[in-house]
C-alpha cells in the first residue's frame, strides 16, 4: 500500500498568515478592512487564475485585461488545483483564514477584537516592516495581484465585490 502526501498552501496556516502578512504589506491606508473582503483577497492571492471568474462591468474592460496581462498571462493551468466550485474551495479554507487572523491578532499585528468587529485593522506595521525582509519575494505576479486587491478591490463596497466574485452569499446583506 502506498501513502501519497499531498502538500497545499490553503490548508498551510503559516502560508495563510504569511499571504494575509503580504497584503496587509501592500494595504498602506491605515484605515481598516473587513475580515469578508480581506478573505476574498487572500483566495485570489492563493488562487490568482481564478480572478478571470470574476464578473465585470463594460467600465472595467482596462481591469480585465490588466488581470490577462499582468496577472494570470504566465500562469499555466495545473491539474492538482483546478477548482470546480470556488464557493466550496472558499468555505474550505476559512478555518485556515480565520486562525491565521487569531494568531496574527495575538502577536499584536492586527487588532484583536477584530472578531466582534468583523474588521481587521494593521496596528503594528513596525512589526510587518521590520520581518518582511525576511519573508521569500513575491512573485510580480503575485505583487500585480497584491496590487489590483488592495486598490481597486478596495474602493467598492463589499456587497459589490461578493456579487462580482460570487464567492460569499450577498442578498441577505443591507444595501
Amino acid at each position: 500500500m502506498e501513502i501519497m502526501i499531498i502538500y497545499h498552501q490553503a490548508f498551510d496556516l503559516y502560508h495563510t498568515a504569511y499571504r494575509i502578512i503580504q497584503l496587509l504589506t501592500y494595504f498602506k491606508r491605515g484605515e481598516y478592512v473587513e475580515i469578508e473582503r480581506l478573505r476574498i483577497w487572500d483566495y485570489y492571492l492563493l488562487f490568482p487564475i481564478e480572478m478571470q471568474r470574476i464578473k465585470f462591468s463594460l467600465n472595467e474592460k482596462e481591469i480585465k485585461d490588466h488581470i490577462k496581462t499582468f496577472i494570470t498571462k504566465n500562469q499555466k493551468e495545473n491539474s492538482y488545483e483546478i477548482i470546480f466550485d470556488s464557493r466550496k474551495m472558499f468555505e474550505k479554507i476559512k478555518p485556515y483564514q480565520m486562525a491565521a487572523l487569531k494568531s496574527l491578532a495575538s502577536y499584536g499585528i492586527i487588532n484583536i477584537d477584530y472578531v466582534t468587529s468583523g474588521y481587521v485593522t494593521p496596528i503594528s506595521t513596525e512589526i510587518i516592516e521590520k520581518h518582511s525582509p525576511k519573508f521569500e519575494p513575491l512573485s510580480i505576479s503575485e505583487q500585480n495581484a497584491i496590487k489590483l486587491l488592495t486598490s481597486h478591490y478596495y474602493l467598492m463596497s463589499l456587497s459589490v465585490l461578493k456579487e462580482k466574485t460570487n464567492l460569499i452569499e450577498n442578498k441577505y446583506d443591507a444595501q
